[in-house]
């Protein structure tokens, strides 16, 4: 009589290599691509909705400091009615570097967790930590998100004030990324700052 051998490791890795006596290939085929398509739709939603300004300014953190601040600016509130949210300026875009963002936007959930600026004067101390980490964000990625809005070739000059007009001019040809020059344009400035803060 044969004994038959327990199924092992390898024994399972080649059951899944071949094809299936009980399914068709192509019911194989279109359960995949339905499931795909779920797991797509699904990750694709819960991403943009984090991209949205209701959920970024859900914590209290977010609400009370840099939101009540990005009110008073013009991406807030301008003659045009075009309003930047916090995904326009925070988060890139494009895929790669919108995954990336997203990787890197986790640690503010253990800042949440560990209540590192959970009150007014914890959030005035790291202000500066927090303000240099994204201009050196956004000085790494050449002001990717100002440009999706923003570029220096669309611009004119003419409805310009002429000190802008010669700085946007010079940015052009030095190759100036829009973050060099417009810090605190949605947000405040740390009150203690001075000009070697900013890219150090």
């Amino acid at each position: 009589m044969d004994q038959q051998k327990p199924e092992s490791s390898g024994g399972l890795f080649a059951r899944l290599r071949k094809p299936s006596t009980r399914y068709s290939l192509g019911g194989i085929l279109v359960v995949g691509i339905a499931v795909g398509v779920i797991f797509w739709g699904g990750f694709n939603t819960v991403l943009e909705w984090t991209n949205t300004e209701k959920f970024c300014i859900s914590c209290h953190e977010m609400n009370d400091n840099v939101y009540a601040e990005y009110k008073e600016t013009i991406h807030y509130n301008n003659r045009t009615g075009v309003r930047a949210v916090c995904a326009d300026c925070h988060v890139p875009r494009e895929w790669v570097p919108k995954m990336i963002r997203k990787v890197q936007a986790s640690r503010e959930l253990w800042g949440k967790a560990t209540g590192t600026i959970d009150t007014r004067e914890k959030f005035e101390e790291k202000r500066l930590t927090l303000a240099r980490r994204e201009w050196q964000r956004m000085l790494a990625n050449d002001s990717l998100e100002c440009r999706n809005c923003h570029s220096l070739v669309s611009m004119d000059g003419k409805k310009q004030a002429t000190r802008a007009a010669k700085q946007h001019e010079r940015a052009e040809k030095d190759g100036t990324t829009c973050i060099a020059c417009h810090q605190g344009i949605a947000h405040q400035k740390p009150e203690d700052m001075t000009d070697d803060d900013y890219f150090d």
